[in-house]
């Protein structure tokens, strides 16, 4: 792992992050915003989350899909902030979704579980995390990418939950991941600081 480079988040407690093949987007917990950034960090635009407690974000190639670390819900939103719909996830709280091409995988923060769930919340299969506070997650297009603000690690898993390698993240406090299609980007949310990080 190499950092390429380091931008301020926007908002108070930024958690998620979800790359649309152009910009960043990026969830405050707190503040209760979904924020739209370029790779530089300049805001384009911002708008309110679904609910209080929304914590983490991913992209499917035309929606925004929210969690909610409070109530367990997940929302699926139109980059102007419009709910389409909202169902239950697999378990309260959630952290941070990753989406595949096909389905959404989901951390259970308290359980220590990562869900592979399809877009009406019917669970698939779930496996257990490699530690116990499981956060970010991201897919690459073959693997799954996951944070734990237990180890203070990145960990590079197939979707079977196996563990391929492992790397120290930069500082602690680590939140949501996303992939941009060549480099990783990582929340810090203790510094609200983004990390542009390679994979390797």
């Amino acid at each position: 792992m190499a950092i390429i480079k380091s931008i301020n988040a926007p908002g108070t407690s930024p958690t998620g992050i979800t790359f649309d093949g152009k910009y960043l987007w990026i969830v405050d917990y707190s503040g209760n915003l979904i924020y739209k950034i370029n790779k530089n960090g300049q805001v384009i635009k911002s708008f309110a989350t679904p609910a209080s407690g929304t914590i983490g974000i991913e992209f499917d190639g035309k929606y925004l899909w929210c969690c909610n670390f409070t109530t367990g819900l997940i929302y699926k939103i139109n980059k102007n902030g419009q709910v389409i719909k909202s169902f239950a996830g697999p378990a309260t709280p959630l952290r941070d979704l990753a989406f595949d091409g096909k389905y959404l995988w989901v951390v259970d923060y308290s359980g220590n579980l990562i869900y592979k769930i399809n877009k009406n919340g019917q669970v698939i299969k779930s496996f257990a995390t490699p530690s116990t506070k499981p956060v970010g997650i991201t897919f690459d297009g073959k693997y799954l990418w996951h944070s734990d603000s237990n180890t203070n690690l990145m960990y590079k898993l197939n979707k079977n939950g196996q563990v391929i390698k492992s790397f120290s993240i930069p500082d602690t406090t680590p939140q949501g991941i996303t992939f941009d299609g060549k480099y990783l980007w990582h929340i810090n949310n203790s510094r609200k600081l983004i990390y542009q990080i390679s994979r390797v």
